[in-house]
């Protein structure tokens, strides 16, 4: 069992490195190459294919495309609790079905950072953080006692207890070290593969990593590299500097208005130029944060003196520090003013940017403060309906929560500050208003405090409600009283701002249609205001107590007073203090043994059902589509996190279980009955099998009867006659999280195959792991645009899909060809074998025969 502190790097200088001799031998200038790429030609060199390394230098170093299929092995592997608990119940499963249980062992380290089983149950009052923290232990201790027999049972698993923080700031924090030390003894540059999609977020600090499904995860910790067909390289020329003013998220946001345009999908972002001086490590990692958003595989910043300086002012030791310089220095890894080459660059003048929000529904939705009130009407339409508590375009949720901005001391002070001024003249926030802080970290309420701003947040109604993702991740908790009542009784349409990174619908909340993205500022600004019909830039935010009105010019915080306080209070203290795991946590028993005690009464870990060895890729006749969807598809959509409604089948499947406190779908991954019956039953989800509209509720059609049903009980009814199932969806398909469930669901609900436009880069990942295949439709064609309705009888000719990758596919009396979207020889032997599991089990069989 693994110690809860971070790791230390080692003090020792770095062996003389090989890439700089590698470069000069192999006669081409490594300062044309990425620094990215220098990154991964360092993988390589260590991996011991110097070949292949030579070759993408010198592709980089011209500005090409890579075009090379390479093995990445990370330093570390990043999970939260969501995502990891199925993790580790997988892992768990494949112990069970082997001779040699110890086989099944982590091959590199890993942290399991506890941070999205909290809820914001309570807010807006004092004891708000102890009534959650208590709510979320007496909730989870099922969950918890698992975390701590995987911790004890698995090598190299330390697990991060729950009220530290957020994963990704905790990352940044405490545990990314710049520079890895390998068991091995020697340097190397810190790499993390995180089962989160915001894991690109330590890229800001130069830390190369991306999002990658828990399956995939667990291929790598057993010891596989993973197979990466390296994407291109592409510049981000930043220029100017940010005006006072504008926050680190108005940035960002206009970022990824910006890159979603230029279509980045799934490319390596490189930031260059100028402006990247301008920015302060946690503006960095602000932006990094949000890659996913944008559409990027990765987005990173190379290490400088900034850089260093962070590393100092969280709390980094000296010796910690002088080491990474040193590497980075002689690794030719330290950015210098020589730009790199890029095959594409591409152009953004940080000055150009101003205050806005993101929404009503996607992160790349930017507009102006001006422009609030028309954004909501062309979402809501007509005119505004009053209830007795709420009417259209109140506010109803008002967060600052999730790493994006909590991690930023700068935004986070001008959030207090700003407060401190609403105080001042006497404004409040309107009832019906629900508020919230959830600091990424610890620190971030010592700085608040110790700055004296925490008091005037409070005042506010924001309140620390917990340390996790909460209402960025959907754990809203209920909404204030009465509001709830007339949003169901007249079906308003009600909104929620927070300071995170997505806003899809029934994300933040079911029953909250409008979701808008914004510096935590403007996150207490619009809170005063209390609708998003007003204009921030010409209505005022309300009368102070001598009836003048104040407008949000008169309570910004100035570029000064910012710098002062950061100057005061943002101190290596901060960020070292009070990491003491709560009692409640450490009170928590655990099972031992090699082998997990599955309980057959558990309603929260099960024995997951995807396991054992199943067909793998074969020809589908006489197919059904279960749905039939549109564009921009998210994994919220497809596999919901929030509450679980009663009358769903998942309610009604724990409700059978004398279940009452059905806790969350986020909670229950341990479960995969509970999960199956939660595919696709997102209320906002637009299923056009249905109609026109594709208000679905969560329902379906089973065909060719054409009886409406929900979407569970449909795939029973296809399962029971054996008929394969395929879903039809439209372009971006998977976007948002990396949720592997999204795929997992899906797979027990009997789909094999999925046709789109196009997919975003980990939810095709899962896809494949999971044994379904995704096929691109025809280029330039919808689903509806060649003339189907989904209602069809499909047939699909796998026969050729490896060879050529080419799929034939019969829709009533419509053919085409479709293109299988696998993008390695490693996705083609997961998918063979059934998906990654069966895929792993096969493997360890194989070991343990071939070691008798």
């Amino acid at each position: 069992m693994t110690s809860t502190a971070p790791a230390v790097p080692a003090t020792e200088p770095a062996a003389e490195p090989s890439l700089p001799g590698f470069a000069a031998e192999r006669g081409f200038d490594l300062g044309a190459v990425p620094y990215t790429g220098r990154v991964l030609i360092e993988s390589l060199l260590r991996s011991g294919d110097p070949a292949q390394a030579e070759v993408l230098g010198k592709r980089l170093a011209l500005g090409e495309e890579p075009g090379l299929e390479m093995p990445f092995r990370p330093a570390r592997i990043l999970v939260q609790d969501y995502t990891g608990i199925p993790l580790l119940v997988d892992l768990a499963a494949l112990r069970d079905r082997v001779a040699e249980p110890g086989r099944v062992n982590p091959a590199l380290p890993i942290d399991v950072v506890v941070d999205h089983s909290v809820q914001t149950d309570w807010a807006g009052r004092p004891d708000a953080l102890r009534l959650n923290e208590a709510l979320e232990m007496s909730r989870n201790q099922e969950r918890y006692a698992f975390l701590k027999w995987a911790e004890g049972a698995f090598d190299g698993l330390r697990v991060i207890p729950p009220g530290q923080g957020i994963v990704h700031q905790v990352n940044l924090e405490r545990l990314a070290t710049v520079v890895a030390q390998g068991p091995d003894g020697i340097a190397h540059p810190d790499t993390v593969l995180g089962t989160d999609s915001h894991t690109t977020m330590v890229g800001g600090l130069g830390v190369l990593g991306w999002g990658v499904g828990g399956l995939e995860a667990e291929a790598q910790m057993l010891g596989l590299a993973q197979s990466l067909t390296l994407p291109p390289i592409v510049g981000v020329r930043l220029t100017g500097a940010v005006s006072p003013g504008t926050s680190p998220v108005d940035v960002v946001l206009a970022l990824t208005r910006r890159l979603r345009a230029e279509n980045v999908r799934a490319v390596m972002l490189e930031f260059t130029g100028p402006g990247v001086a301008e920015l302060t490590a946690p503006d960095r990692c602000t932006i990094a944060n949000m890659a996913p958003e944008y559409g990027a595989m990765t987005a990173f910043f190379p290490v400088d003196e900034e850089t260093l300086d962070y590393l100092r002012r969280t709390g980094r030791t000296d010796a910690d520090v002088a080491r990474v310089r040193d590497y980075c220095v002689r690794q030719r890894l330290l950015r210098t003013d020589t730009a790199p080459v890029f095959g594409r660059t591409i152009d953004f003048d940080l000055g150009e940017v101003g205050p806005g929000l993101a929404g009503p529904s996607r992160p790349d939705q930017r507009i102006g403060l001006g422009e609030l009130p028309a954004s909501f009407a062309d979402l809501h339409g007509g005119e505004p309906r009053s209830g007795d508590v709420v009417s259209d375009g109140d506010l109803v949720i008002a967060a600052i929560t999730s790493c994006t901005s909590t991690s930023n001391p700068k935004a986070m002070l001008a959030a207090g500050l700003l407060a401190r001024r609403a105080v001042e003249r006497g404004l409040s926030v309107p009832a019906h208003v629900k508020t919230s802080l959830a600091p990424g970290s610890r620190a971030v309420t010592r700085y608040l405090a110790e700055s004296g701003l925490l008091g005037d947040l409070e005042q506010l109604g924001f309140h620390v409600v917990g340390y996790g993702c909460m209402t960025c991740n959907g754990g809203s908790g209920p909404l204030n009283p009465g509001v709830g009542e007339d949003v169901e009784r007249l079906g308003l349409t009600v909104a929620a701002v927070l300071s995170g990174n997505r806003n899809f619908e029934a994300r933040v909340h079911t029953q909250v249609r409008a979701g808008y993205l914004a510096s935590p500022a403007l996150v207490v600004a619009l809170a005063l205001v209390g609708t998003v019909r007003a204009d921030l830039e010409n209505e005022p935010l309300g009368t102070d107590t001598e009836g003048r009105p104040v407008h949000l010019r008169d309570l910004w915080p100035h570029h000064g007073e910012l710098r002062e306080l950061e100057e005061r209070f943002i101190a290596p203290e901060m960020f070292t203090h009070d990491q003491a795991p709560a009692p409640a946590w450490e009170a928590i028993g655990a099972p031992d043994g090699e082998v997990f005690a599955w309980d057959p009464q558990s309603t929260y870990i099960r024995p997951p059902a995807y396991a054992d060895p199943a067909p793998g890729l074969r020809s589908l006749s006489g197919a059904r589509a279960l749905v039939a969807l549109g564009d921009d598809i998210s994994t919220d959509h497809i596999s919901p996190v929030g509450a679980i409604p009663a009358d769903s089948p998942a309610g009604r499947y724990l409700l059978e279980r004398g279940v009452r406190d059905f806790n969350s779908y986020g909670s229950r991954r341990g479960n995969h009955e509970v999960m199956a019956r939660g595919t696709f039953s997102n209320p906002r989800l637009r299923n056009f099998l249905l109609g026109d509209d594709g208000d679905s509720g969560g329902d379906t059609l089973h065909l060719p009867g054409g009886e409406r049903l929900p979407v569970f009980d449909a795939a029973r009814r296809y399962a029971d006659s054996g008929t394969p199932l395929i879903v039809l969806a439209g372009r971006s398909y998977g976007m948002g999280s990396s949720r592997d469930w999204a795929a997992k669901g899906p797979w027990l609900l009997g789909v094999r195959a999925v046709l789109a436009e196009s997919y975003e880069r980990i939810h095709r990942t899962n896809l494949c792991a999971m044994g379904i295949l995704p096929l691109l439709l025809p280029a330039g064609q919808s689903w509806a645009g060649l003339g189907l309705t989904g209602h069809e009888e499909f047939a699909l000719d796998l026969d050729r899909a490896r060879e050529t990758g080419e799929v034939e596919v019969t829709a009533g009396e419509r053919a085409f060809t479709a293109r299988a979207d696998v993008q390695s020889g490693g996705e083609w032997d997961v998918l063979l074998a059934g998906g990654t599991l069966p895929y792993l089990l096969g493997r360890l069989r194989a070991q343990e025969t071939t070691s008798v």
